[in-house]
């Protein structure tokens, strides 16, 4: 079997390992049970969840059982990791249905082979109050508790018992999985350590000292300039198609930086060393043509998406930056066309001049005669310069929309509302 271990250190995905001299005796001796877990905070991933997700991916392809928890139990109280303050407590009705949509994202990530997915609230839910004290709070010293660095930095802002028992719950979640499912590793970010430590020294204390189980956490991610990886001036970028379209997806990272690109690529693709040194030259040689950001945006949108919508992406692209907007379906203007400015038009033709001030893209008929005779507006890719045209909404596009475009790239949407 492959050193994932090794791989991951050559990705830049190791943070912290705990006892790794012995967790990489066992990955060579044989296939392991490897788990990560995620609340169900919200009803979609972001690509910022989608890191640790990534390296217990990499085990599954390594031959490893991988399994994912989704924290029905645990997210209906809040961990208090990356938070200043005390979370707002969900529904059990909003957390159930945020449970059934991570997933449904988990089996389109990770397939059906060397996969299995379970939910904390199963067993926690059949721990008693007294059970809970008797059981494992004598297990756990309050000192030790407040010197985690996710309780520590709490401390000073205050932090509820409620949360204060987060780790504990997430301790009893990784014996559950050793003892039910011989998982002896856990992955998570780099603010989880805490958390999953806490678990191995459950393990350790309800099992015998020399029970094997073991941490891995992955690095924060910052971009070349400091900020944290994964927020744009829109917000976070969701793996769910409704929140972030497929095209947006594709286009984030498209976009991303040339100092960041070769480290995205290691960490968000299943491309090789050499696959991805070679994208690595091509951007020292040539950056202008950014062979590295479009094989980056393919391969995760290929990844979360799928081929299709790889295919859709590149093409509204393509027809975006050519003017060539003739070429794309009703769907396709919906993804591209999602923030661009748009206006609500009724569906009855009219003169351009007329229709260009009252959709608001010219202020004035003076300025809308000037650019149309100019040869600057175009519409749904054609450039218009006779003055007497009319736009008829029901000629292309199902009847559903008018692209304009004045200038080289200020497009406008009109969308037939009336």
């Amino acid at each position: 079997m492959e050193n994932i271990l090794e791989e991951l250190k050559w990705r830049g995905a190791v943070n912290q390992v705990s006892d790794e001299a012995g967790l990489e005796e066992l990955l060579a001796k044989k296939s392991i049970g490897v788990y990560c877990g995620v609340d169900p905070t919200g009803d979609s991933l972001h690509i910022g969840h989608l890191i640790p997700f990534m390296m217990l991916k990499r085990f599954q392809m390594a031959g490893h059982r991988a399994h994912i928890l989704i924290g029905g139990g645990t997210g209906s109280i809040g961990d208090p990791s990356g938070k200043k303050s005390e979370r707002t407590l969900q529904t059990m009705e909003q957390v159930r249905h945020n449970e059934e949509a991570l997933t449904g994202q988990m089996k389109a990530l990770f397939g059906k082979d060397n996969i299995t997915i379970v939910n904390n609230y199963d067993w926690l839910k059949e721990i008693s109050l007294l059970d809970f004290l008797r059981d494992y709070g004598k297990l756990f010293n309050v000192n030790t508790m407040l010197n985690k660095e996710v309780v520590a930095s709490r401390l000073e802002v205050g932090i509820s018992y409620t949360e204060f028992t987060y780790q504990i719950l997430q301790a009893i979640d990784f014996h559950h999985l050793l003892k039910t499912k011989d998982v002896q590793l856990q992955i998570g970010g780099a603010d989880q350590w805490g958390n999953i430590t806490a678990g191995i020294d459950l393990i350790h204390k309800m099992e015998g000292s020399d029970t094997q189980a073991f941490a891995l956490t992955i690095p924060l991610m910052l971009k070349a300039d400091g900020t944290k990886f994964g927020k744009t001036a829109g917000g976070a970028v969701w793996l769910d198609a409704e929140k972030t379209t497929p095209y947006e997806f594709y286009q984030f990272w498209l976009n991303q930086d040339d100092r960041d690109v070769v480290k995205y690529l290691k960490y968000f693709t299943f491309l090789d060393e050499a696959q991805i040194a070679e994208l690595e030259k091509k951007l020292e040689e040539h950056p202008e043509l950014r062979e590295a950001q479009r094989c980056l945006a393919k391969e995760v949108t290929e990844f979360v998406h799928g081929k299709e919508a790889v295919v859709q992406a590149e093409h509204i692209s393509k027809a975006l930056f050519s003017g060539e907007v003739k070429a794309l379906t009703a769907a396709e203007i919906e993804q591209g066309f999602k923030n661009m400015p748009t206006v609500e038009i009724s569906s009855e033709p009219e003169n351009i001049v007329e229709w260009l001030v009252n959709t608001g893209i010219e202020k004035s008929k003076r300025q809308a005669r000037e650019d149309v005779t100019n040869g600057a507006i175009y519409i749904n890719g054609d450039r218009i310069q006779d003055l007497d045209a009319m736009i008829d909404p029901a000629a292309n596009f199902d009847g559903k929309f008018v692209i304009a475009r004045r200038g080289k790239k200020r497009y406008f949407l009109a969308r037939v509302t009336k």
